[in-house]
């Protein structure tokens, strides 16, 4: 792969709350060898970080903003060079409207975002089931004792899922650059998503299959649940809507203060 190739690459984003089914939409969209669908990605927390310098009193008593911005405007080119894939789908919050104009002002090229819409309370029964089956889960961690208290925490707002719902609620904005799959749609009509999906990024068809799938691995690498609890990023073999019997156990004032976030 030449130089120009890899400055090149097509960079799209994936924007959604944890337990919305991107572990899921990872896995099934690297079928397709065109293209490397992300982990979690620390590409913002970068972006974010180099700005954050400006504030320091180092830069500020010497305050290089055009040397510093050089920096900025690679940051994409740079992390993803020897990615072999030409497509690159980033995980993260882009549409936080502070990382939005960060991404306007530095990639400076047109891109779009998938966003994964799943119903709040899905998530957090989700939640409920994962820490409840999995005892040494990140919720369980912290002398939490009660559903509400481990809920609670997991809603901070500093905390991923409040951040990917501030993403989701500014993505309405930019529905020309968006697209918005529902997560009960993409494990009950897949094939039909994902054609969609393919015609709204302008990207050849890949027929993908949605049964014997595999965990996710990306350039030989694989998450390691051993950070944040086993089982977090573990998915079926086949797609399929599964009932959770956790949504009747979220606890009442956890449903009172969030059960209005719906999609």
């Amino acid at each position: 792969m030449t130089l120009e190739q890899k400055k090149n690459k097509q960079l799209l984003f994936l924007v959604a709350q944890p337990r919305s089914g991107n572990t899921l939409f990872t896995s099934i969209m690297n079928q397709n060898p065109e293209i490397a669908c992300t982990p979690n990605s620390i590409t913002l927390e970068i972006m974010k970080d180099i700005s954050l310098l400006k504030q320091t009193d180092v830069f500020q008593n010497y305050p290089d903003h055009k040397s510093l911005d050089n920096v900025l405007d690679v940051v994409y080119d740079n992390y993803y060079k020897d990615w072999p894939q030409p497509i690159i789908i980033d995980r993260g919050p882009v549409m936080t409207p502070g990382n939005f104009q960060l991404m306007q002002k530095h990639f400076k090229r047109p891109f779009k975002c998938i966003v994964l819409l799943r119903d709040l309370m899905d998530v957090l029964a989700s939640y409920m089931q994962w820490y409840t089956e999995n005892p040494d889960a990140f919720p369980n961690r912290f002398n939490l004792n009660t559903d509400e208290e481990k809920l609670s925490m997991i809603m901070n707002k500093d905390g991923a899922v409040a951040k990917d719902l501030e993403a989701i609620k500014n993505a309405f904005n930019y529905p020309d650059i968006c697209h918005f799959v529902k997560y009960d749609d993409m494990v009950s009509n897949p094939e039909k998503i994902f054609i969609d999906l393919y015609q709204f990024l302008g990207i050849k068809p890949f027929k993908h299959s949605f049964q014997d799938l595999k965990q996710v691995e990306v350039n030989g690498m694989k998450y390691d649940d051993t950070i944040v609890g086993k089982n977090m990023h573990n998915i079926r073999s086949v797609v399929e809507k599964v009932p959770n019997p956790y949504i009747d156990k979220i606890p009442e004032r956890i449903k009172q203060k969030y059960g209005h976030i719906r999609f």
